[in-house]
């Protein structure tokens, strides 16, 4: 992890969201399945585990949610302006939350340990070496 200061600003792209993150995420992967990769319209997208108490957020946010493979539910909040997505939760598990932490004003704390849904990484993009790799959910 890296020497950052908490707590972090974050924010959409319009500011209309603006949050607080407390403290240190518990993991960050790096997501390769193929909703991940529309998400991001990338190779991967990144999530940084947090626990919702770690998170204080202001400004008007939308939900969607969409169903998996497994039966599990992806819900996901974002800016209702500019659409920027914030967090994802199982509706499940609503106390941990998949923050975007792209959205963070210090953004050194992206490090990813683990590389996730590999079975569907792009050909073209090679993990580093000594990564956690897994082929699915983990």
């Amino acid at each position: 992890m890296s020497n950052a200061k908490y707590p972090i600003r974050g924010a959409c792209q319009c500011g209309g969201v603006q949050y607080q993150l407390l403290s240190a995420p518990t993991m960050i992967v790096a997501c390769h399945c193929k909703e991940c990769q529309k998400l991001s319209t990338s190779a991967f997208s990144i999530t940084a585990m947090v626990d919702k108490e770690q998170l204080l957020i202001e400004g008007e946010m939308a939900d969607w949610r969409r169903g998996s493979d497994s039966g599990n539910v992806s819900a996901a909040k974002f800016c209702v302006t500019c659409g920027n997505r914030i967090y994802h939760f199982d509706p499940a598990k609503p106390d941990l939350l998949k923050l975007k932490p792209s959205t963070l004003e210090d953004t050194s704390i992206i490090q990813p340990t683990a590389h996730i849904w590999v079975s569907e990484k792009q050909d073209w993009y090679d993990i580093p070496e000594g990564m956690t790799v897994f082929q699915g959910q983990p």
